[in-house]
């Protein structure tokens, strides 16, 4: 018999490592796998271009897409966390000492829909008092999806000939809000810090207050395979889990990575995260940050009203405690 043959563009992670090498295999697909691309053009291809059947997508554009309508379901896989304290970068002249010094100020991004600057915009405002609309942002690229700013938003894009980390460096703005680490940094250009030095500790603080891992990334599907094979989703978030529990008891291994306290880092990411800090599904802790991430989305301007979860991710249940066992 054959198999349904999708074309699936991700990053290439160890939890997906035997997804992509095919030692872990969907149940009756045929996975075509992409990895070669960076994040910004794989979700502009599967949202603007519907290149791929099945793609990891920023999770902020995708709840865009949901409010405009576009043909997209997502199963909950999140196979991009990250803490992001450590990603707003100040100009070390300007006298930003604390986050409320931000207001007023110039602040560059990326972009204004990405979701590590839709979440650090949303914990800038709700934990340390920073509204959103009291910035002047600046933006890089060009949206993933379209939106109309709402009234009082101070957005501009920058010249195709300008970069907002030079920018940053020569002063030309404040601040800098981006999801990786940007090259002045890495450089250790004195003219560019962190606006949290300490940002791990604010981050574990962060996590201890809240139990929240932010999610990056959720997995879209194209609307019309789910309705003509509705089997697919629940049969790709099972795989995706076997791939990511083959991936986990690898990693655990601290010959794999050339890293000195590799197994000392493992260890607290344990103790402090949990066994499985990257868990799928609509569970209690995923619930809660996905509603606080589609609350800044609606109170930012970025979608009309505040999308229920059950209609952001498909179902993915198949009856409990059944799968666990394998009876014939």
């Amino acid at each position: 018999m054959s198999k349904l043959k999708l074309t699936l563009a991700m990053g290439d992670y160890e939890i997906t490592r035997a997804l992509k090498e095919g030692l872990v295999q969907p149940d009756g697909i045929e996975l075509n796998v992409l990895t070669a691309m960076d994040s910004t053009t794989r979700h502009w291809r599967f949202l603007r271009n519907r290149d791929f059947d099945v793609a990891e997508v920023s999770c902020s554009s995708y709840i865009a897409s949901k409010d405009k309508g576009f043909a997209f379901e997502a199963i909950p896989v999140f196979l991009h966390r990250r803490f992001r304290h450590g990603f707003v970068f100040i100009n070390t002249t300007k006298g930003i000492r604390e986050p409320k010094d931000l207001i007023g100020k110039k602040i560059g991004l990326k972009q204004y829909q990405s979701s590590a600057i839709l979440w650090l915009r949303g914990l800038l405002e709700h934990e340390y008092g920073v509204p959103f609309k009291s910035i002047e942002w600046y933006t890089e690229l060009a949206e993933a999806i379209d939106f109309t700013p709402p009234p009082g938003l101070k957005l501009q894009r920058v010249r195709d000939d300008q970069s907002v980390e030079t920018m940053l460096a020569e002063g030309e703005l404040d601040a800098l809000i981006h999801p990786d680490l940007i090259q002045p940094l890495i450089d250790k250009d004195p003219r560019v810090g962190r606006l949290f030095p300490n940002y791990k500790e604010e981050e574990i603080a962060f996590y201890k207050r809240t139990q929240i891992f932010p999610i990056m990334h959720v997995m879209g599907i194209k609307k019309e395979i789910v309705d003509e094979h509705p089997w697919v989703p629940l049969n790709l978030y099972n795989a995706f889990n076997e791939a990511k529990r083959l991936g986990m008891r690898r990693m655990e291994n601290p010959r794999i990575a050339p890293v000195a306290w590799y197994r000392e880092a493992w260890e607290e990411q344990e103790e402090i995260l949990g066994s499985d800090p990257w868990e799928y599904g609509i569970t209690e802790k995923n619930a809660k940050q996905l509603d606080m991430l589609v609350g800044f989305s609606h109170e930012q301007g970025l979608i009309s009203r505040r999308i229920p979860l059950d209609e952001l991710f498909l179902k993915v249940d198949q009856g409990h405690k059944r799968g666990h066992v394998f009876r014939v």
